[in-house]
């Protein structure tokens, strides 16, 4: 849907309470910030609630929306809190909430039907088919991934029924957003909750930078923004300085108001404010070489020595009209540029020694005290009886009365929210596999292959693998590939497959239209039941939860890893073809500065999957996590070899550990993530390069294969892995 302005919507960040009014000092027409929970950007220094509403005042006296974040992932026992932080946000006026967990979503949309929702670019809309599901869950407008071409942009905006905001400025992400779990599992610090220790930004190999980008800059396509008709032009920054703020959004604003791109001039300005060696175009072009970037030290100081401005509250002038008569309650009318309020107070009453005079009256109606107004005496009618007498408490208290009433915007409190969990229907064991090197499929023997329900192939590689039950959608289809996916998936349809794994709302419509049931992957984000049933409501047959839960935390929302090397980011870019070239193709790896490797695998078409160093392991904890009922259990294969593949079976069928160093998943409650990391995570950063809940093998080694593994457990301690019968997947449905 093409904007309804004339021009897209401005809209600066703020991470402080200077920066906010830096902003609007340089014309943004909306702020986003975030309260001091629920943000993705936990180190920002944020806004408490009376922080928080005097924004909403400061901005909506000045003509200017406030948006606020709260687009982090959310636990079950937060979501209370959550939704009454969002309802105190209603109430003082916000415009909209900038929000990503599905469970919150529809609590919103439940309890706050008339609170305007913004789906964050954490939630992965890369195309027209996910904008359509967004607005269905009651978004009114989408944050699209920044890796969108102006191609297609321009199609989205043409087939989608909501508004589409697109980031102009500012720090990229080389995962795609939302789909990055690099610095949660490696370094103990979620950036689904606002704590990312930018793994990104450090240096692999030889001592390289090869996943830090240079900043994002579309000054250069101002006009083809505006003439696609983009409904908000946004620019990054929370955590970046109020001079940084005011500098880039005043930039912006001038070439939005005169209708043209940067010139070399400003594009060095914007670039003295910061930037990491230069900007990039490279996504919206299509032109992906050369994005890299490190901050030198040279552009440090230049940035630092930047004048420095103070930012302070621009008064807004008013004026008033004042009536003061015997007989009548006292009246005040306060008029802004964009506002008019009016309050009644005392009734005045004959005076008996010193009267009131016009003179006095002005004097005391003028001290605007501490408020964002400015009423000079001058600009203040009164229209007064003779000989009347009111007290200094009186028109001291019409006075703040007309002052709240012109900075107030809010809206009444909604009544608290009774939340109840949802109640879902036991689920049955399941067992499910994705091959992202399928070949190895091929080696693996018929009982083998059936300890799994369903055995998922990339849809790159199906077409080679026909028979297989699963089909793994792209987690990343744009636009311009959609048409391309459909083809594929209804040939892998035909070819066998009855399930597809979803990875993004879009996956939806596509499974609907090949006839395959969905399985919502772990890159759906599921950190609670309410989101889980959310998901089912779509469609959704079963799901994977977040691979940044614990056991405890996982039981009710869905299926958990089991084996397998967690993809800890998923970029646009073709790493192996930069790195080494196009023949290191399923052998390349960064490696980091202590050794690590983590292999890089493709994606569809030449995206890249880079995978954890270790893998996640917990064949020798089904026990543990029986006792939470999650009974869907998952296995990720990529660069295990078919004899690797075996030797993990064994070790799972027989419940022991594996001969390796493994990563574990949390399964008591003391262990349960977020509570002791996420304070330590205010600390220090933590060298990102440490796995923080890695273990070493211990001296017991899985036996040797000598009987059928259908023999090898009783059923009550690895669920339906005892043994197999054939299934058309129909009690799965």
């Amino acid at each position: 849907m093409r904007r309804k302005t004339a021009l897209p919507e401005l809209l600066a960040p703020a991470g402080s309470i200077e920066a906010l009014y830096a902003a609007v000092a340089a014309g943004a027409d909306a702020v986003y910030l975030g309260g001091k929970a629920f943000g993705a950007r936990a180190f920002a220094k944020n806004f408490d609630e009376q922080a928080l509403s005097r924004a909403v005042a400061y901005c909506h006296l000045h003509g200017v929306r406030l948006y606020v974040t709260v687009n982090t992932l959310v636990y079950e026992r937060e979501l209370p809190a959550w939704l009454d932080f969002c309802r105190s946000l209603y109430a003082m006026g916000v415009d909209a909430l900038i929000a990503t967990d599905l469970g919150g979503i529809s609590l919103l949309k439940k309890h706050l039907p008339d609170m305007e929702i913004h789906a964050s670019t954490q939630m992965g809309l890369h195309n027209s088919e996910g904008v359509k599901v967004a607005e269905s869950l009651g978004f009114c407008r989408a944050v699209v991934a920044r890796e969108c071409s102006l191609a297609d942009l321009r199609d989205m905006i043409e087939r989608t029924p909501i508004e589409l905001e697109v980031f102009l400025h500012g720090a990229l992400c080389v995962c795609h957003s939302g789909q990055c779990l690099f610095s949660s599992l490696v370094g103990g610090r979620s950036g689904n909750r606002g704590e990312c220790a930018q793994p990104c930004r450090l240096p692999y190999g030889d001592g390289a930078y090869p996943l830090s980008l240079k900043d994002l800059s579309l000054a250069r396509h101002i006009t083809e923004l505006c003439e696609i008709g983009v409904a908000s032009l946004k620019i990054e920054g929370r955590m970046k300085s109020p001079d940084y703020v005011y500098g880039v959004t005043r930039i912006y604003r001038r070439l939005l108001d005169e209708g043209r791109n940067a010139t070399e001039e400003e594009e060095r300005a914007l670039a003295s404010l910061f930037s990491r060696g230069g900007f990039s175009d490279g996504y919206f072009t299509g032109r992906l070489g050369g994005m890299t970037g490190v901050r030198s030290e040279e552009a440090k100081a230049e940035s630092r020595a930047l004048e420095k401005g103070e930012f302070l509250p621009q008064r807004v002038p008013v004026s008033a009209e004042a009536e003061f008569l015997l007989g009548k309650p006292a009246r005040l009318t306060l008029t802004a540029a964009n506002k008019r309020v009016t309050v009644y107070g005392e009734t005045p009453a004959p005076a008996v020694n010193a009267p009131l005079t016009e003179a006095a009256l002005k004097e005391r109606l003028s001290k605007m005290g501490n408020t964002f107004l400015s009423l000079p005496e001058a600009a203040i009618a009164v229209s007064m009886d003779e000989g009347i007498n009111l007290s200094v408490a009186a028109i001291n208290a019409l006075r703040r009365a007309a002052a709240e009433a012109m900075e107030g915007s809010g809206r009444e409190m909604p009544p608290a929210a009774q939340i109840e969990v949802p109640q879902r229907e036991e689920e049955t064991p399941l067992t499910t596999a994705v091959f992202y090197e399928p070949s190895v499929l091929y080696s693996l023997s018929a009982e083998e292959k059936a300890i799994f329900d369903i055995r998922f192939v990339p849809l790159t590689y199906y077409a080679d693998l026909s028979g297989e039950n699963g089909v793994a959608l792209p987690p990343v289809i744009m636009e311009r590939e959609l048409r391309a996916v459909r083809a594929r998936l209804a040939s892998a349809a035909s070819k066998g497959a009855k399930y597809g794994l979803i990875s993004n709302l879009s996956h939806f419509a596509l499974c609907r239209e090949a006839g395959l049931i969905p399985i919502g992957d772990f890159r759906m984000n599921l950190y609670n039941p309410y989101a889980a049933e959310s998901l089912a409501s779509m469609g959704a047959s079963r799901s994977l939860c977040s691979l940044e839960l614990t056991a405890p935390r996982a039981r009710g929302v869905g299926g958990v890893l089991v084996y397998g090397r967690a993809p800890l980011m998923l970029t646009e870019r073709c790493f192996v073809k930069e790195n080494a070239g196009c023949a290191a193709c399923g052998s390349f790896a960064f490696t980091d500065r202590r050794g690590m490797r983590f292999p890089v695998m493709r994606e569809y078409e030449h995206r890249n999957l880079i995978f954890n160093s270790v893998p996640t392991y917990m064949g020798d904890k089904t026990g543990e996590l029986a006792r939470h009922r999650l009974l869907h259990r998952h296995f990720i294969f990529s660069v295990e070899s078919a004899r690797e593949i075996r030797r993990v079976l064994e070790a799972y069928l027989a419940g022991a550990p594996l001969d390796m160093k493994v990563r574990r998943i949390g399964v008591s409650e003391a262990r349960v993530y977020g509570e002791a990391e996420s304070t330590a995570a205010k600390k220090a950063r933590p060298d990102i390069a440490k796995q923080g809940r890695a273990e070493m093998p211990k001296k017991t080694h899985a036996p040797k294969r000598s009987a059928p593994p259908s023999v090898k457990k009783a059923p009550h301690e690895n669920g339906p892995l005892h043994k197999k019968k054939k299934t058309d997947g129909k009690k799965h449905r």
